[in-house]
């Protein structure tokens, strides 16, 4: 019997020096030389640290702290760490990712939120973290959950258990881009279960996406969480997208 393996796993089963030869050491934005996946010049143009934004949600907020949608109408998660905002050329990056099977991208948008913790003083670390599942069919048409190829190097660089089947997706939902943002609650709502409520109860729950636009999908997986018993979820996003003017 003949078994044929996808693109992106190959590509993870691959040795470090074939990757090299596949994926010459050029930076993904600029095409420059350069021993990582983006050049140091193009991280400090277009991947500048954020700062001054809600601890909650991510969104820009002069001074920190918490804003008032945060305060007034509180989302399921306790916190938000996102590494960048969601733009050009960066944008380009996440698609690579998501829809071009470009896994090495993976590991540095990891790298990415780890700075950002960093960069988040008194941010307490989760106990375990868990990327946002795809739904089966999805995840097949794609062959990989970009949201696990990121949670894999952040878990290891955080020293963070990750246990990537904690949550389930039970409904093949339609993807939130191509929901307007006023159905985008209901296109989700009733999406997740936990698989395993014994590990979620009284724990720090992370929770890992590589994008985070309106915060619907992340509300309604920590909304999940909390009704088995999670003490506080806090998600980790690559990039955030800015709120709409």
């Amino acid at each position: 019997m003949t078994v044929r393996l996808s693109l992106p796993i190959l590509l993870r089963r691959l040795p470090r020096a074939a990757l090299d030869v596949l994926l010459p050491s050029s930076c993904a934005l600029c095409g420059d030389g350069c021993g990582g996946v983006v050049c140091p010049p193009c991280r400090a143009r277009y991947a500048a640290p954020r700062t001054a934004c809600c601890d909650r949600c991510a969104n820009p907020l002069p001074g920190g702290g918490t804003c008032n949608t945060c305060a007034d109408y509180p989302p399921a998660y306790d916190a938000t760490v996102a590494a960048v905002d969601y733009g050009a050329p960066l944008d380009q990056l996440v698609l690579q990712l998501k829809f071009g099977a470009r896994l090495p991208l993976a590991p540095w948008f990891a790298q990415m939120l780890v700075d950002a913790v960093a960069a988040r003083r008194g941010l307490a670390l989760p106990d375990l973290l868990c990327p946002v599942p795809l739904g089966d069919g999805r995840l097949v048409e794609r062959g990989f959950n970009q949201a696990l190829e990121i949670a894999r190097p952040l878990a290891a660089s955080l020293g963070v258990a990750l246990h990537p089947a904690l949550a389930e997706r039970t409904t093949e939902t339609t993807a939130q881009s191509g929901v307007s943002p006023a159905e985008r609650a209901d296109n989700v709502r009733g999406a997740f279960a936990v698989t395993d409520p014994d590990r979620v109860l009284g724990r720090h729950v992370g929770v890992v996406d590589d994008v985070m636009t309106s915060g619907h999908t992340l509300g309604e997986l920590a909304a999940t969480f909390k009704r088995f018993g999670a003490a506080r979820v806090t998600n980790f996003v690559f990039a955030r997208t800015p709120p709409h003017r």
